[in-house]
């Protein structure tokens, strides 16, 4: 194998993570002054709107079901289509321990343009362990910049009464903040072994996406009902 790092005694070893280690915590630190930027940012209040839930109709300030602070993964929807991104697919299906967030006053939801139905089917299907919503019925996917067609994204909201303001969106790259499976791979020595990283030459790259799992994979590994993994 050529994709090694060089081996070093300790000594070296640690002198070397120990430089490392300072642009981490500057790291840690700038993240740290971005989120108190971030809890400092104005919000604009929204209109209501109706979704639709695993039971009907509900008001946007209703899904936040009692709490104050709402956060939403915007899932992309092609309607009719078996299998949906596998971006969204794969990312939300980390999300299976969300009760946390209780403690904080807040929830975690999906929310897409997708009709309930086919939303609810899919979500058993990859089994996908968080509530979905549909906003089929509104605009409001296009209004937080998660339109039909448009993309992902990530939207937060606060509540006061029935009144509900847009306080941080996010999408793209940004999204990553939430996942635990990037930040794990990037601590491995080849990383993500995609073709856009700096890696040492020798190091293994391929195609950006061709070693993330595909819907159907999270479907073989986490869904409810393997007849409908065909």
């Amino acid at each position: 194998m050529s994709a090694l790092p060089p081996v070093v005694d300790q000594q070296t070893w640690r002198t070397a993570l120990d430089e490392l280690r300072k642009r981490e915590k500057a790291a840690t630190r700038e993240l740290d002054a971005i989120a108190a930027q971030r809890r400092r940012l104005p919000m604009v209040q929204l209109p209501e709107y109706t979704l639709i839930g695993a039971d009907g109709p509900v008001s946007l300030a209703d899904v936040f079901d009692g709490r104050s602070q709402l956060i939403v993964y915007n899932h992309m929807w092609t309607d009719g289509q078996d299998w949906q991104c596998p971006g969204c697919t794969g990312f939300t299906s980390q999300f299976t321990r969300l009760e946390f967030l209780e403690s904080y006053d807040a929830r975690f939801v999906i929310v897409t343009n997708g009709p309930i139905r086919e939303a609810l089917a899919y979500k058993a299907k990859v089994g996908n362990k968080m509530d979905w919503y549909s906003s089929s019925d509104s605009t409001f996917g296009a209004d937080v910049d998660a339109g039909p067609g448009a993309g992902f994204g990530v939207n937060v909201f606060l509540r006061d009464g029935d009144t509900v303001y847009r306080t941080w969106h996010t999408n793209g790259r940004g999204t990553e903040q939430l996942s635990h499976s990037f930040p794990l791979i990037d601590l491995l020595p080849w990383g993500r072994q995609e073709e856009w990283q700096d890696s040492p030459d020798g190091w293994p790259q391929r195609p950006t996406y061709s070693g993330w799992a595909d819907s159907p994979d999270i479907a073989r590994a986490y869904g409810e009902s393997p007849t409908l993994h065909t």
